[in-house]
């Protein structure tokens, strides 16, 4: 292992209920109703690459852009107000990482501004050394693309990093690009096909660092 690559959303920060808040705020004033329960049914997907499921569920009500500008701005109101509750035990582990020359990384379908900004007010950008976000690549979450591109950026092969995720497309788009891909699961858990791809499955990122300070024992 010589990298860990740390998705955001439900791994690093509990921001699942927020993003709930803001589809139904977002659907709202679409004229598609509440629309915080897609949170499950797109969980960890952009909504572009979620684009056939909003569609599949709303019709011809579902309007992408509008869709993005509502979240967008309900999620910047949000975060001017508040600051996005990092999961226990986040801080320990990358330091502990960080103490055993392990390089660090986000992958996160998120956009570029949410990215930074949970990760400067919480102030724990310091630790990684490459940030992709979802804007700097063509394909959302399950694509692997995300992976490979920082796999890349760090210099390693995907087989010497381990993937952090919380959700199922996660898991197959870590696993596509060739990385070790761990699940710790956040609002939904692990089904057959990933119990099948996970190169484990941990239930907290406190049980991970116990984990891995134990291999490196």
């Amino acid at each position: 292992m010589k990298a860990v690559i740390f998705d955001m959303d439900g791994l690093m920060f509990d921001t699942s209920k927020v993003f709930e808040s803001a589809w139904d705020y977002a659907g709202e004033k679409t004229g598609m109703g509440k629309a915080g329960y897609m949170v499950y049914k797109t969980h960890g997907m952009g909504i572009s690459t979620a684009k056939d499921i909003w569609i599949g569920e709303f019709g011809n009500t579902f309007d992408e852009a509008e869709l993005k500008k509502l979240t967008k701005e309900y999620l910047a109101d949000y975060y001017t107000k508040k600051q996005a509750q990092m999961k226990p035990g986040l801080v320990s582990l990358l330091s502990s990482l960080r103490n055993k020359k392990i390089k660090l990384a986000v992958a996160s379908s998120s956009s570029k501004w949410e990215v930074y900004n949970h990760l400067q007010k919480s102030e724990i950008e310091k630790y990684f050394t490459v940030i992709v976000n979802g804007q700097m690549v063509r394909m959302s979450k399950p694509s692997p693309e995300i992976y490979i591109k920082t796999c890349n950026l760090l210099g390693e092969k995907p087989s010497d990093c381990i993937a952090l995720e919380d959700s199922k497309n996660g898991i197959l788009s870590a696993h596509s690009a060739g990385c070790q891909a761990v699940m710790i699961p956040d609002i939904l858990q692990p089904d057959e096909e990933i119990k099948s791809k996970a190169y484990k499955i941990f239930a907290s990122l406190c049980e991970f660092e116990i984990y891995i300070n134990n291999f490196n024992s």
